[in-house]
Protein backbone atom coordinates (compact mmCIF):
# COMPACT_ATOMS: atom_id res chain seq x y z
CA UNK A 1 0.00 0.00 0.00
CA UNK A 2 1.28 3.46 -0.93
CA UNK A 3 0.58 5.77 2.00
CA UNK A 4 -0.12 9.42 1.20
CA UNK A 5 1.69 11.72 3.63
CA UNK A 6 0.03 15.12 4.05
CA UNK A 7 2.40 16.49 6.70
CA UNK A 8 5.57 15.25 8.39
CA UNK A 9 8.08 16.56 10.92
CA UNK A 10 10.22 15.06 13.66
CA UNK A 11 7.23 14.46 15.97
CA UNK A 12 4.11 13.79 13.91
CA UNK A 13 2.89 12.49 10.58
CA UNK A 14 -0.53 13.17 9.08
CA UNK A 15 -1.79 10.67 6.51
CA UNK A 16 -4.65 10.76 4.05
CA UNK A 17 -6.27 7.50 5.14
CA UNK A 18 -7.93 5.55 2.31
CA UNK A 19 -11.50 4.40 2.88
CA UNK A 20 -12.25 0.71 3.26
CA UNK A 21 -9.36 -0.32 5.52
CA UNK A 22 -9.38 -0.40 9.34
CA UNK A 23 -6.69 1.57 11.13
CA UNK A 24 -5.87 -1.24 13.55
CA UNK A 25 -6.53 -4.93 14.08
CA UNK A 26 -9.98 -6.08 15.16
CA UNK A 27 -11.71 -9.35 15.80
CA UNK A 28 -12.32 -9.89 12.08
CA UNK A 29 -8.63 -10.00 11.18
CA UNK A 30 -7.37 -8.93 7.77
CA UNK A 31 -5.14 -6.12 6.55
CA UNK A 32 -4.93 -2.91 8.58
CA UNK A 33 -3.31 0.47 8.10
CA UNK A 34 -0.98 -0.26 11.04
CA UNK A 35 0.51 -3.14 9.05
CA UNK A 36 2.16 -0.53 6.82
CA UNK A 37 3.49 1.89 9.43
CA UNK A 38 6.98 0.44 9.04
CA UNK A 39 7.11 2.40 5.78
CA UNK A 40 6.89 5.58 7.87
CA UNK A 41 9.67 4.91 10.37
CA UNK A 42 12.33 6.83 8.41
CA UNK A 43 15.02 7.98 10.88
CA UNK A 44 13.01 7.24 14.05
CA UNK A 45 13.78 4.35 16.40
CA UNK A 46 10.33 2.81 15.99
CA UNK A 47 7.40 3.10 13.56
CA UNK A 48 4.83 5.79 14.35
CA UNK A 49 1.65 4.99 16.27
CA UNK A 50 -1.96 6.12 16.02
CA UNK A 51 -2.87 9.27 17.94
CA UNK A 52 -6.60 8.80 17.25
CA UNK A 53 -8.93 6.69 15.11
CA UNK A 54 -11.05 6.87 11.98
CA UNK A 55 -13.70 4.32 11.03
CA UNK A 56 -12.85 1.70 8.42
CA UNK A 57 -14.96 3.39 5.75
CA UNK A 58 -13.99 6.99 6.56
CA UNK A 59 -11.17 8.59 4.58
CA UNK A 60 -8.98 11.59 5.31
CA UNK A 61 -6.68 13.18 7.88
CA UNK A 62 -5.20 10.74 10.39
CA UNK A 63 -2.52 11.80 12.91
CA UNK A 64 0.37 9.54 13.95
CA UNK A 65 2.85 10.23 16.73
CA UNK A 66 6.49 9.41 15.98
CA UNK A 67 7.57 9.01 19.61
CA UNK A 68 6.09 8.58 23.09
CA UNK A 69 6.28 12.26 24.00
CA UNK A 70 4.50 13.27 20.79
CA UNK A 71 1.76 10.72 21.47
CA UNK A 72 1.32 12.03 25.02
CA UNK A 73 1.09 15.62 23.78
CA UNK A 74 -1.39 14.72 21.06
CA UNK A 75 -3.48 12.72 23.52
CA UNK A 76 -3.66 15.72 25.84
CA UNK A 77 -4.70 18.03 22.97
CA UNK A 78 -7.47 15.63 21.94
CA UNK A 79 -8.68 15.29 25.54
CA UNK A 80 -8.81 19.09 25.89
CA UNK A 81 -10.72 19.45 22.61
CA UNK A 82 -8.00 21.67 21.15
CA UNK A 83 -7.54 19.74 17.90
CA UNK A 84 -10.27 20.99 15.58
CA UNK A 85 -11.66 18.70 12.88
CA UNK A 86 -13.67 19.37 9.75
CA UNK A 87 -15.37 16.52 7.90
CA UNK A 88 -17.06 16.57 4.53
CA UNK A 89 -20.19 14.48 4.12
CA UNK A 90 -22.53 13.86 1.21
CA UNK A 91 -26.01 13.19 2.56
CA UNK A 92 -29.47 12.32 1.32
CA UNK A 93 -31.83 15.26 1.77
CA UNK A 94 -31.30 18.96 2.40
CA UNK A 95 -31.15 20.68 5.82
CA UNK A 96 -33.74 23.41 6.33
CA UNK A 97 -31.09 25.80 7.68
CA UNK A 98 -27.80 26.48 5.92
CA UNK A 99 -25.92 26.09 9.18
CA UNK A 100 -26.68 24.97 12.68
CA UNK A 101 -25.81 22.81 15.66
CA UNK A 102 -26.90 19.24 16.38
CA UNK A 103 -27.00 18.57 20.12
CA UNK A 104 -28.22 14.99 20.61
CA UNK A 105 -26.80 12.66 23.31
CA UNK A 106 -25.60 9.24 22.18
CA UNK A 107 -25.54 5.85 23.86
CA UNK A 108 -24.43 2.37 22.85
CA UNK A 109 -27.19 0.36 21.23
CA UNK A 110 -25.20 -2.87 21.35
CA UNK A 111 -22.34 -4.10 23.49
CA UNK A 112 -20.80 -6.10 20.64
CA UNK A 113 -17.43 -4.38 20.17
CA UNK A 114 -17.03 -6.00 16.75
CA UNK A 115 -19.96 -3.99 15.41
CA UNK A 116 -20.58 -0.89 17.51
CA UNK A 117 -24.03 0.60 17.03
CA UNK A 118 -24.99 3.89 18.63
CA UNK A 119 -28.36 5.58 19.13
CA UNK A 120 -29.75 8.92 20.21
CA UNK A 121 -30.64 8.50 23.87
CA UNK A 122 -31.32 11.12 26.55
CA UNK A 123 -29.42 8.96 29.04
CA UNK A 124 -26.32 8.89 26.83
CA UNK A 125 -23.26 11.11 26.64
CA UNK A 126 -23.44 14.64 25.31
CA UNK A 127 -22.65 14.84 21.59
CA UNK A 128 -22.46 18.10 19.63
CA UNK A 129 -21.88 18.64 15.91
CA UNK A 130 -21.91 21.94 14.03
CA UNK A 131 -22.83 21.78 10.35
CA UNK A 132 -22.68 24.06 7.31
CA UNK A 133 -24.38 23.48 3.96
CA UNK A 134 -21.81 23.80 1.15
CA UNK A 135 -24.02 22.78 -1.77
CA UNK A 136 -27.20 20.93 -2.68
CA UNK A 137 -29.04 19.53 -5.71
CA UNK A 138 -31.48 16.71 -6.49
CA UNK A 139 -32.18 16.03 -2.81
CA UNK A 140 -28.50 15.54 -2.03
CA UNK A 141 -26.34 17.86 0.09
CA UNK A 142 -22.66 18.50 0.69
CA UNK A 143 -22.02 19.34 4.33
CA UNK A 144 -19.06 20.52 6.38
CA UNK A 145 -19.31 18.90 9.83
CA UNK A 146 -17.39 20.14 12.87
CA UNK A 147 -17.67 17.70 15.78
CA UNK A 148 -17.33 19.36 19.18
CA UNK A 149 -17.27 16.00 20.95
CA UNK A 150 -15.77 12.70 19.86
CA UNK A 151 -18.39 10.00 20.33
CA UNK A 152 -18.33 6.74 18.37
CA UNK A 153 -20.13 7.14 15.01
CA UNK A 154 -21.23 10.62 16.12
CA UNK A 155 -21.46 12.23 12.68
CA UNK A 156 -23.21 9.26 11.12
CA UNK A 157 -25.84 8.99 13.87
CA UNK A 158 -26.39 12.76 14.06
CA UNK A 159 -26.93 13.11 10.31
CA UNK A 160 -29.30 10.14 10.22
CA UNK A 161 -31.24 11.46 13.21
CA UNK A 162 -31.70 14.82 11.48
CA UNK A 163 -33.21 13.13 8.44
CA UNK A 164 -30.19 13.43 6.15
CA UNK A 165 -28.25 10.14 6.42
CA UNK A 166 -24.77 9.98 4.94
CA UNK A 167 -24.73 8.34 1.52
CA UNK A 168 -23.29 4.82 1.64
CA UNK A 169 -23.87 4.37 5.38
CA UNK A 170 -24.84 0.74 5.87
CA UNK A 171 -25.29 1.06 9.65
CA UNK A 172 -27.46 4.15 9.94
CA UNK A 173 -28.40 5.19 6.42
CA UNK A 174 -30.01 2.08 5.00
CA UNK A 175 -27.39 1.60 2.27
CA UNK A 176 -27.00 -1.86 0.81
CA UNK A 177 -25.21 -3.82 -1.87
CA UNK A 178 -24.72 -1.80 -5.02
CA UNK A 179 -24.82 1.54 -3.21
CA UNK A 180 -21.73 3.81 -3.23
CA UNK A 181 -19.17 3.65 -0.40
CA UNK A 182 -19.52 5.83 2.68
CA UNK A 183 -19.25 9.50 1.66
CA UNK A 184 -17.59 10.75 4.84
CA UNK A 185 -14.14 12.34 4.69
CA UNK A 186 -11.93 13.88 7.39
CA UNK A 187 -11.15 16.99 5.38
CA UNK A 188 -9.00 19.13 7.69
CA UNK A 189 -7.26 19.29 11.06
CA UNK A 190 -6.02 22.26 13.06
CA UNK A 191 -3.33 21.09 15.49
CA UNK A 192 -1.83 23.53 18.05
CA UNK A 193 1.12 21.23 18.61
CA UNK A 194 4.02 23.63 19.13
CA UNK A 195 3.59 26.24 21.91
CA UNK A 196 4.20 29.79 20.75
CA UNK A 197 3.78 28.86 17.08
CA UNK A 198 0.83 29.01 14.70
CA UNK A 199 -1.26 25.82 14.72
CA UNK A 200 -0.60 23.29 11.99
CA UNK A 201 -3.43 23.22 9.44
CA UNK A 202 -3.57 20.08 7.31
CA UNK A 203 -6.09 19.32 4.55
CA UNK A 204 -6.73 16.04 2.74
CA UNK A 205 -8.12 15.78 -0.79
CA UNK A 206 -11.31 13.70 -0.87
CA UNK A 207 -11.64 10.46 -2.86
CA UNK A 208 -12.20 11.14 -6.57
CA UNK A 209 -15.82 9.94 -6.61
CA UNK A 210 -16.64 12.23 -3.70
CA UNK A 211 -14.81 15.21 -5.24
CA UNK A 212 -16.81 14.75 -8.46
CA UNK A 213 -20.13 14.79 -6.62
CA UNK A 214 -19.12 17.83 -4.55
CA UNK A 215 -18.30 19.68 -7.77
CA UNK A 216 -21.75 18.90 -9.18
CA UNK A 217 -23.44 20.23 -6.05
CA UNK A 218 -21.70 23.62 -6.30
CA UNK A 219 -22.61 24.33 -9.94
Amino acid sequence: MQLEILYQDEAIIVLNKPRGIPVHAGSGGGETLEDHFHQLQFDAKTPPQLAHRLDRDTSGCLILGRNKQALRNLGRLFEQGRIHKIYWALVKGVPQAKQGRINLPLAKQTQDKRRWHMKVDDTGQQAITDYQLLGAANEMSWLALRPKTGRTHQLRVHCAAMGWPIIGDRFYGGAGEGDPPLMLHARALTIPFYPGQQPLIVEAPAPEDMESLCALLTQ
